[in-house]
């Protein structure tokens, strides 16, 4: 499935509101570059952590490929799939890195991050560029990983006045892994 590439709807946001981008709980693609080599995978365990510096907390399984170029790095990307994005969110999460080059597999595509070196990915509606904290021993017990947001995008289509507005796009909305291949959508909002 071929991403939109939607640089020009991405702007920039303030860190201070990053936490909001991933606060509603959507499953997340994690890239990490390292060597040459660009890897994603999906995550559905990530939440945010602190305002300001804002950080978050994303669980990554020791035997994933993404893992180890995060390992070697120091960086991630934390970027939201649509509901548009449901087959490539499946289709990185159910194959290795180990394997295939996920990009000639999936057909996603990348664009360049602004702080890290790890890859925003196209078509999606927000990107954390993130450091990793160095806590290598609640990685290694538990497989999560604590890094520090330096740069927070969103797609101005859905993300209006500091908040997200899925109504006025509703083919925008972030997805949330149930369980077997099965997601929810990001509903229309209760107040």
């Amino acid at each position: 499935m071929s991403s939109e590439n939607n640089n020009e709807y991405r702007v920039s946001v303030e860190l201070k509101r990053s936490f909001v981008l991933i606060n509603h709980g959507p499953t997340v693609l994690v890239s990490a570059h390292h060597a040459g080599r660009n890897n994603v995978m999906a995550a559905a365990w990530n939440m945010p952590l602190d305002f300001m510096p804002p950080k978050i907390a994303v669980v990554i399984d020791k035997a994933t490929y993404t893992r180890e170029l995060v390992e070697s790095s120091g960086e991630l990307v934390i970027s939201v799939p649509t509901v548009q994005q449901v087959a490539l969110t499946n289709a990185v999460g159910n194959n290795s890195g180990h394997d295939v080059d996920k990009s000639t597999v999936t057909q996603f595509a990348f664009s360049p991050a602004s702080k890290v070196g790890a890859p925003l990915i196209d078509g999606c509606v927000a990107w954390l560029e993130c450091k990793i904290l160095p806590e290598p021993e609640i990685a290694k017990k538990y497989d999560l990983f604590l890094a520090e947001i330096v740069a927070a995008w969103a797609d101005k289509r859905a993300w209006i006045n500091n908040r997200w507005v899925f109504d006025a796009q509703p083919n925008m909305r972030t997805i949330h892994h149930m369980a077997g291949g099965q997601y929810l959508t990001s509903g229309e909002v209760v107040k």
